[in-house]
């Protein structure tokens, strides 16, 4: 894998662009001061991820990211921005992933380490290169991963932290509340306040409300029915997450909440629709997979998500994640899962189970 680094040494000490270098047995890591330089080199050959610090001496970041979209769109964009920050405006959309400063070493190799299996799991340079160019890509949920830091980082976040974590995004604060107080999750008793509906519902589900209301009000592909696309993952949410043991009911709750989110990106294919010559479209779930990844969301959603059409071409052999949203997907949407992979990973008995808890779910209205 080819690594450009461009920032000066007191964001990539030289130290830190040694450790990449030796730890990756066929990474090539370069690195350069400026943007000028950096546009010479991207210019000149591949590169499969670039890394751009804050404070370039000649151009803006955004300039510099806006370029590599456009010469090498297959290439992995990673932002630094300063610690604890919101990524900047012009910067939303130009980059993938995006990283505090100052910059830890075990947070960059995980990142880096990310999107190497990314391409493993999804070895497809024309998809890369698709989603690469697409102008408007959605960036990351910033709320949820604020959520998530916090919950993994401290052990005794409490219901108290959470909502105002929560409430600092008004109109995200809002449209949790709109679907804590739905028939679908009330039942009929009213949340008045965002701390009633963590100790309600519990931080997992509070935790998924958020990334639906953040995800389903994103900007993206028109035409698309976005109350019907989050009533349907909302209940294959619940219903993966009744079909997976507890140590992995919440990767399949999420999994399953994002499975259609390629829906959203623009140039891309239904996989529900009959493929018709001549469309080389990516799919919708390949699509999805490759932006939740570019997000760095873990491996085990990533790859239900991009196979949950097919579940057989998982590498998990087992009725694990990808399974249960290929299940929970299937019946969310009216469809018949696939009896043959069901069968073979053991599970098959069950479907009559999963369907009539589908049917319960589905007669229940979301909307309040």
């Amino acid at each position: 894998m080819r690594i450009l680094f461009v920032g000066d040494e007191a964001v990539f000490p030289a130290s830190l662009v040694e450790l990449v270098s030796e730890l990756g047995a066929d990474w090539t890591v370069e690195s350069c001061a400026d943007g000028g330089t950096a546009m010479a080199r991207v210019s000149a050959s591949p590169l499969d991820v670039v890394v751009v610090g804050p404070g370039l001496p000649d151009m803006p970041a955004a300039t510099l990211l806006g370029q590599v979209r456009t010469l090498r769109a297959e290439a992995s964009r990673v932002a630094v921005i300063d610690g604890g920050q919101t990524p900047p405006t012009r910067i939303i959309g130009m980059a993938h992933r995006f990283l505090p400063t100052p910059l830890a070493p075990e947070l960059l190799l995980e990142a880096i380490g990310s999107l190497e299996e990314l391409r493993d799991l999804l070895g497809n340079p024309l998809l890369r290169e698709r989603i690469g160019r697409v102008e408007q890509l959605p960036s990351p949920p910033q709320l949820y991963l604020r959520l998530m830091n916090a919950l993994e980082t401290d052990e005794h976040t409490s219901a108290t932290d959470i909502a105002r974590l929560v409430s600092g995004d008004p109109a995200i604060a809002a449209k949790v509340l709109q679907l804590c107080n739905s028939a679908y999750f009330s039942n009929g008793r009213t949340i008045t306040d965002l701390r009633a509906a963590v100790t309600r519902l519990g931080i997992a589900t509070l935790r998924d409300l958020v990334l639906a209301s953040e995800v389903f009000s994103l900007p993206g592909a028109a035409g698309v029915d976005r109350s019907a696309l989050q009533q349907r993952a909302l209940v294959a949410s619940r219903l993966a997450k009744r079909m997976l043991p507890e140590s992995s009911a919440e990767l399949g709750a999420t999994a399953a909440l994002l499975a259609d989110i390629g829906l959203l990106l623009p140039g891309v294919r239904d996989e529900r629709q009959p493929l018709v010559d001549g469309d080389d479209r990516p799919g919708h779930a390949e699509a999805g997979a490759y932006l939740l990844g570019l997000w760095g969301l873990p491996m085990p959603i990533i790859e239900a998500v991009a196979f949950h059409r097919a579940p057989s071409r998982s590498s998990t052999r087992s009725f694990w994640v990808t399974g249960a949203v290929h299940v929970a997907m299937a019946l969310a949407a009216g469809e018949e899962p696939d009896e043959a992979y069901l069968s073979r990973t053991g599970v098959l008995s069950r479907l009559g189970d999963w369907r009539d808890y589908a049917e319960s779910l589905s007669a229940t209205p979301m909307a309040a």
